[in-house]
């Protein structure tokens, strides 16, 4: 993983904080990343929570981020397709676009996954993680990831 993945709200392995999370406003937090391989045609990013008890929860599924795309701003709007062309998914709280930790109790691990990719993908606005991760196969460039954690 050669892409760094960076947020100006949060540190690696630091704590989200709560404006980004359910007990707070529920917005997304601001990301920005560096050091793209040549060939990058657009970027996709999962967020989820390996730690939700009933299996990993998926947070946010956004996709065909435009390749001159180097972060996104705080507060990205729940909108299928955004200005600049990138579509949002499914999240397991059954929303297009971000929702934030919202852990039943405990410390969890919240991991925004970038990856580079040598295309745009080919999949309807409101697909699943799954559905993405089947449509990224065989053109990851390059990837990256931030952690952070949120405790209730």
């Amino acid at each position: 993983m050669d892409i760094k993945v960076t947020s100006l709200s949060f540190q690696e392995g630091g704590t989200i904080p709560q404006k980004y999370t359910c007990d707070g406003e529920d917005i997304s937090p601001p990301l920005a990343w560096s050091s793209a391989p040549e060939g990058t045609k657009s970027f996709a990013l999962i967020s989820d929570d390996p730690d939700a008890p009933m299996g990993t929860w998926v947070h946010w599924v956004i996709f065909n981020i435009p390749a001159n795309v180097a972060e996104l701003h705080e507060h990205i709007p729940p909108e299928s397709i955004l200005k600049n062309g990138a579509k949002q998914g499914m999240n397991d709280f059954r929303r297009i676009g971000y929702g934030g930790p919202c852990p039943p109790g405990g410390t969890h691990r919240y991991f925004f996954k970038l990856y580079a990719l040598d295309t745009e993908i080919d999949i309807v606005v409101g697909a699943s993680k799954q559905e993405l991760l089947r449509a990224m196969e065989g053109h990851i460039l390059d990837e990256g990831q931030l952690m952070g954690t949120y405790a209730r």
